[in-house]
């Protein structure tokens, strides 16, 4: 992507699906109902084909097509910071995508039930135009690592996931180590992918359950808020100042704090099931998969010599296939006797971010307002 579409686009669909990509309907904090996330008609003009789905959802999307398609938003639409309704403006393969997008729900629906079985990716696979013909190089060629992107089952002479758990509890520093890390608050700096790959100063706020990100940009901060029930993404050139996310968004985010806390991370999902083990970097890996509260899917995956985890990868659902979010884990080191990654690099659809810890300072009281909805971003 260019300049101008990364600043506008880069970090939306978060994983962070992401990539997201995951607002909950519960009482929010000073007992107030939270806003639920806007849809995707309600902030962009000219959304014929995409309606009722949350605006992250909906920007997700776009990285779905840039995926699929290897294109760029430039590709298909008008781009400018200044003004969000330039997107707007029709042309050919908009025109174009919204057939295909029709297609593509009509065939579901007709042969599969509904399910979600082929997407945007299943014919174009990178390319803008659908492959017509094998390519001999790939048939014969050494396969890649693929992630098992599908929900899977228990693998026969697999491992139970509580063994693999335990060894992971275990290698980080041991049960009652890790329940005693109750917060933390860490510095560091965060390289994104393309324009925003100059490094930028971070901070993190971490307690059990609720984390807040914030990432310091000459054009405001970039603030990413779970306070345990509710999830807000609040950022500059976003379409929405202060954006409250969808519920599979915020699963999203509480896996994240859950993870940075491992003392709960049997609960962090349920229905935990152990796949056939695969490599990373040459690395023997376990891979172990869970269902979130909504019912999405996330696969971690564990060192089988070390036991630390190495990388997890959560979904969100769009109508033209999923997203993804993958978050790598490396440079482990002891804080208050427990061994937290201090890199990390996070990669979406349309975007990455490379973070590097410098410091961390555990078991300090944190200010319950850094986990409120945050404010919109200031210059």
């Amino acid at each position: 992507m260019t300049g101008s579409s990364r600043r506008s686009i880069v970090g939306v669909a978060v994983s962070a699906v992401v990539w997201l990509s995951a607002v909950v309907v519960t009482v929010g904090q000073g007992g107030a109902a939270p806003a639920a996330p806007p849809m995707a008609e309600q902030i962009f003009k000219n959304v014929q084909v995409l309606k009722g789905i949350p605006v992250n959802e909906f920007m997700g999307t776009m990285g779905v097509f840039s995926a699929a398609l290897g294109m760029s938003c430039e590709d298909c639409h008008d781009a400018g910071d200044e003004n969000w309704a330039v997107y707007a403006k029709d042309n050919p393969r908009k025109q174009m995508a919204r057939v295909m997008i029709t297609m593509m729900a009509t065939i579901n629906k007709t042969h599969f039930r509904g399910r979600q079985v082929v997407t945007c990716y299943t014919c174009h696979r990178g390319s803008a135009r659908p492959r017509a013909t094998a390519d001999l190089a790939e048939l014969y060629g050494t396969p890649p690592f693929g992630d098992p992107n599908a929900v899977f089952e228990q693998a026969v002479n697999a491992p139970k996931a509580d063994e693999i758990l335990d060894k992971y509890i275990q290698a980080v520093g041991g049960a009652q180590r890790v329940a005693a890390l109750k917060s933390y608050v860490a510095k560091g700096m965060s390289s994104g992918y393309g324009p925003e790959n100059e490094p930028r100063p971070l901070e993190i706020y971490s307690r059990e359950g609720q984390r807040t990100t914030v990432v310091k940009t000459t054009a405001g901060d970039a603030t990413t808020t779970y306070d345990g029930r509710s999830g807000w993404i609040a950022a500059p050139f976003r379409p929405v100042d202060v954006l409250a996310l969808s519920p599979q968004e915020v699963d999203g985010l509480k896996l994240e704090a859950d993870l940075a806390h491992p003392a709960g991370i049997k609960q962090a999902l349920t229905n935990w099931r152990v796949g056939l083990a695969t490599l990373i970097e040459d690395r023997e890996v376990q891979v172990v998969q869970g269902t979130t509260a909504r019912g999405g899917t996330a696969t971690l995956y564990f060192d089988s010599e070390t036991g630390l985890l190495v990388r997890h990868v959560r979904y969100n659902d769009s109508p033209v296939g999923r997203i993804s979010r993958q978050t790598d884990y490396s440079d482990y080191r002891e804080v208050a006797g427990v061994r937290i990654p201090f890199k990390w690099t996070d990669t979406w659809l349309d975007g990455r971010d490379v973070v590097e810890l410098s410091e961390v300072q555990p078991n300090v009281t944190i200010d319950a307002a850094r986990f409120n909805r945050p404010a919109p971003p200031k210059k």
